[in-house]
């Protein structure tokens, strides 16, 4: 874990003395941020610095427009689309938020989240959403906020499912922001129906796209 246990530098001891001398870090962040995946990348190097036997390392790039990704989510959503008792009129996919100076600085995840949310809705043959949730403070943060977007399509009397696939799994920010929060400000502002779609998980679409993923950048050494 980046920020808990078992963190980062443990799990590197742990392969370190089991043998390992090829290490692949896989950052579960489909969508590159320095904020996310870079500060990955930092806490790696970071504790690698430590030692005097250096492994060799590969970093997995982000997948953010990869066809395996788009297809694991199209797929988790269907499944779960299929399960509701009612058709949304939208899907809203909502991305971590992050301070509009991000990407004035050059930083690619805005470009990347609506890549994402582009081809997603071309493998579904509809149109997705994206937005951003999270934000606080001052500054201004990358828009359309979720929190906006959702009392917008409420106000117009809309049914909505909303997805977050940025993240790899569900946690406080999607389960407790949107699950919880962003259904009941959704359904205070007029809204027909809501329906969050968990993350991948552990889903078999999940766990299917990252086993191919990382034994594909694994090529060569396995």
């Amino acid at each position: 874990m980046r920020y808990g246990s078992n963190a980062i530098a443990d799990g590197l001891d742990a392969l370190f003395d089991a043998g390992c001398r090829r290490i692949l870090i896989a950052p579960l962040y489909p969508q590159y941020c320095a904020a996310t995946t870079a500060s990955v990348a930092d806490a790696v190097n970071a504790h690698l610095g430590r030692l005097r036997w250096q492994p060799s390392l590969r970093m997995l790039p982000p997948y953010y427009d990869d066809d395996l990704y788009i297809e694991a989510i199209r797929r988790s959503l269907e499944t779960a689309l299929g399960g509701l008792d009612f058709v949304p009129d939208t899907i809203v996919a909502s991305f971590h938020g992050m301070p509009e100076r991000t990407l004035r600085l050059g930083d690619p995840y805005h470009c990347m989240c609506l890549k994402t949310a582009r081809l997603l809705g071309n493998a579904l043959g509809t149109s997705v959403v994206p937005c951003f949730q999270s934000r606080f403070g001052s500054a201004k943060w990358l828009s359309p906020a979720t929190d906006m977007m959702l009392e917008t399509l409420a106000r117009e009397g809309k049914s909505v499912a909303v997805i977050a696939p940025g993240f790899a799994s569900d946690c406080l920010e999607t389960l407790e922001e949107i699950a919880i929060r962003g259904r009941a400000q959704f359904l205070a502002a007029g809204g027909l129906k809501f329906a969050y779609v968990p993350c991948l998980n552990h889903s078999d679409p999940g766990t299917e796209m990252l086993e191919a993923l990382i034994r594909r950048e694994l090529s060569g050494w396995l």
